[in-house]
This record gives structure tokens, C-alpha cells and sequence, in this order.
């Protein structure tokens, strides 16, 4: 639509109202809701459900990077509407599961795939294309969507579970997604390669996938977005059995967690803001040293106060890595093949999410503490932050103060490759 290329903020509205419903808030804080009432039915312990998100969750990381490829050959649009198609299907498909476990996981999975299309990855995309001078801002703002849909989908989940029992909870959902995200793309979203002339991604400015891949500075960033989940969602998965195991009563337990939501949303924001002021390297440094400090506190004291903040710095820095990924990449990178590099530090972050509470869950059984896994997560912050330090202190795709917003120029010089 013409408006789209007068406005690039449309796009930013469209981001955040396809977040809401994004594979995250559905594939795992719906299924928090409906865990039980399916558990009643078939008879299952928590480990089947639990079992099926995880791997719903490494199907998604798995489908990433192809889905970066694809949205890079043939476009935003027509791929993540076709994504977003499916998953709401398979979604609402969740309501003909049987009562046999390898098949319900097997509908999981088939979900966490389709779910790949249905991630930050395309929306990220098309504002890096839209934005350049305040393409952190953009950013941060179209990601709150995250923050947003961890509100919204559990409470809705529990009102169609209330009205219309698990199955059709599921169908419900599946046509939630449907409603909210398939006019938000199709009406705001812009393709990249239509802001600059360009017939296809092969003519936006930046890196082949495959150059990407040789450069150090890659699997620098790789280090990092693997260590910055690991602690985040690790302790976030098991803070409230932390605070009661210190003595904090369930009820200020589960509100010292829900406070988390609060400071993804202000991590996600100041995180955008200060990308477009600052050296992004140490922006990033920043956001690792604030939940690294919130660790400290957590191991330091039990009081329900400083407990309290502990928590919230752990989630100010939960709410920023998404938007570090794209700013990054997009600066270093460039363009050219946003989707698929995108997908691969997605996927590597999406490992980490998985590996955190894992981590939490064998420590506590091995010792009877989280305080040596605690311990072993300011240690990882501490190695993410010297590694953002070897980060080339120029960008290599660097602000265009020329132009409009939307319209950055190609540049031609050879950007200087560190390879690996």
C-alpha cells in the first residue's frame, strides 16, 4: 500500500501487533495455561508436555534459518503470510490430538516448525529495511509486541479454556493468530528490496550468508547470543522455586515473576533507544552487565526487596538481545541475506533458552543449591561481555545521514571481512 512507503512506522505497528501472537507467546505460555486440563484427560505427568514444548522450541530454531533463506529469495510478505497460515492451521490442529504421547509431541513439533515463519525474524527484516537512522528505536518498539503477547495470550488462553475446554482452546488460538498477525503483515509489512529499487536481496548492500559465515565476528556475536539466554531464561524459568526455596511466600513469589514482564518491555525499549546513540557493542556490554549485576543480587540476599530488583535487572536484559541481534547483524552484515543470518543467530539463541533452565534444573538436582549454576552465570555473562569487546569498533554497513528515512543508499565499497 502507498502509505507503507510514506510511513515507515506502519511497519513498526504491524511488527508489534504480529508479536503479540508470535511463535513464542503461543508455542509456550499458552501451553502453561492448558498444561494441566490436558494432563487430566489423557493421564500424563508434566514431562510429556514439557517434553513437547522443548522440542516444539528446537523444531522452531531448526526452521529458522531456512526461513530467512526463503524470505531473503522471494520476499517478507508472501513467506510469512504463508507461514502464518499454517500455523495458525496446525495450531488449531493441536485440538484433535489423541491420547498417545509420540503423536501429540510428533503435532509439537510440526507446530515449532511452522512456528518458524511466525517469529521476530521477518518482522525484524522488513524494519531494517524500512529504518536506518532510527533503526534501533524501530526496533525496540515492534519487540515490545513479545512483552505485550506474554501478557495477553495466557489470559486469553485462559478464557477460552474457560469457555470452550482445551480442544477449543486450541482452535481459538490458532484463529487468533490468524486475525491479529495475517492483516498486520499483509497491510503494514514492507519488503526491504522495494525501498531501495532492488528486484530481489541479491541487490541490497551487505554479505553473502556464506561470507557471513567465515567472519569472526559471527561467531563472536554467536558466543554471545548463546550465553545471554542461557542465563536469562535459566533463571527466569526457575525464579519462583528460587524465592521460595529462601523462605518468600508463593503469592510474592509469583509477583516478584510477574514483574519480569514490566522490564522486558523497558529493556526492549531503552535497548532501541540507546542502539541509535551509541556504539551497539557497548550498548550490548550494558544490557550483559545489568542482569549480571541482578545474578549477583540474587545470590547475595533473600530479601524479598532486593530480591525484587534482582529479578527485574535479569529481565531488563531478557528483554534486549532480540533487538541486539538484528541491529547488529544489519550494521556488521548488512542486508543481503538479513533472513537466513538472522535465522542462524536465532536458532543459536533459541538453543541457549532451552539450555538455561536445563542447566538450573541438573545443578539444584546434583547439589541441592542453584547457587554454583548462579555462579556459573556471572562467570558467562562476564566471557559474552569481553567477547563484545573484540567487535570491529567501526560498522561495516554504518548510518546513511543522507536521504529519508526509508530510503538509505547502496553503498558499493567492499565492507572489511574478518574471517574466522
Amino acid at each position: 500500500m502507498s502509505f507503507q512507503l510514506r510511513n515507515p512506522w506502519w511497519v513498526v505497528l504491524g511488527s508489534v501487533l504480529g508479536l503479540i501472537v508470535g511463535n513464542v507467546t503461543v508455542l509456550q505460555f499458552s501451553a502453561s495455561v492448558l498444561m494441566k486440563p490436558i494432563m487430566a484427560e489423557f493421564g500424563w505427568n508434566r514431562s510429556v508436555l514439557s517434553a513437547a514444548v522443548m522440542l516444539g522450541s528446537f523444531c522452531a530454531a531448526a526452521a529458522t534459518p531456512f526461513v530467512g533463506r526463503l524470505i531473503d529469495k522471494h520476499g517478507v510478505k508472501p513467506v510469512t503470510l504463508l507461514a502464518i497460515t499454517f500455523f495458525a492451521l496446525s495450531t488449531a490442529a493441536m485440538s484433535m490430538a489423541p491420547a498417545a504421547a509420540p503423536v501429540f509431541i510428533g503435532m509439537f513439533c510440526v507446530l515449532g516448525v511452522f512456528s518458524g515463519g511466525q517469529a521476530p525474524l521477518p518482522y525484524a527484516k522488513s524494519i531494517a529495511g524500512a529504518f536506518d537512522r532510527r533503526r534501533g528505536l524501530a526496533m525496540g518498539i515492534a519487540m515490545t509486541g513479545v512483552g505485550l503477547g506474554t501478557a495477553l495470550v495466557p489470559k486469553l488462553a485462559q478464557i477460552y479454556l474457560d469457555h470452550f475446554g482445551w480442544r477449543g482452546a486450541y482452535v481459538a488460538l490458532g484463529a487468533t493468530v490468524f486475525v491479529i498477525a495475517f492483516p498486520a503483515v499483509a497491510l503494514f509489512l514492507s519488503e526491504p528490496t522495494a525501498r531501495r529499487g532492488a528486484a530481489n536481496s541479491a541487490m541490497l548492500p551487505g554479505l553473502e550468508a556464506r561470507q557471513v559465515l567465515r567472519t569472526t565476528d559471527f561467531w563472536i556475536l554467536s558466543f554471545v547470543f548463546l550465553c545471554i539466554p542461557i542465563v536469562a531464561n535459566g533463571i527466569i524459568v526457575h525464579l519462583v522455586p528460587l524465592l521460595t526455596d529462601r523462605g518468600i511466600p508463593a503469592q510474592q513469589a509469583v509477583a516478584i515473576f510477574a514483574s519480569i514482564g514490566a522490564s522486558l518491555i523497558v529493556g526492549r525499549l531503552a535497548c532501541g533507544y540507546f542502539l541509535d546513540r551509541f556504539f551497539a557493542p557497548h550498548v550490548a556490554i550494558a544490557f550483559i552487565v545489568i542482569p549480571a549485576l541482578g545474578v549477583i543480587t540474587l545470590l547475595a540476599s533473600s530479601d524479598p526487596t532486593l530480591t525484587t530488583v534482582g529479578a527485574v535487572m535479569v529481565g531488563i536484559g531478557l528483554g534486549a538481545e532480540v533487538d541486539l541481534i538484528g541491529y547488529l547483524q544489519s550494521r556488521y552484515f548488512g542486508l543481503r541475506a538479513f533472513g537466513q543470518v538472522y535465522g542462524y543467530l536465532f536458532a543459536i539463541f533459541t538453543v541457549g533458552t532451552g539450555l538455561g533452565p536445563f542447566v538450573m534444573a541438573a545443578t539444584f538436582d546434583a547439589t541441592g543449591s542453584y547457587r554454583p549454576a548462579l555462579i556459573g552465570f556471572v562467570a558467562t555473562l562476564v566471557c559474552a561481555a569481553l567477547a563484545l569487546l573484540r567487535m570491529p569498533r567501526t560498522y561495516a554497513f554504518p548510518v546513511q545521514h543522507v536521504g529519508t528515512e526509508g530510503t538509505p543508499p547502496a553503498t558499493d565499497a567492499a565492507p572489511r571481512i574478518r574471517t574466522a
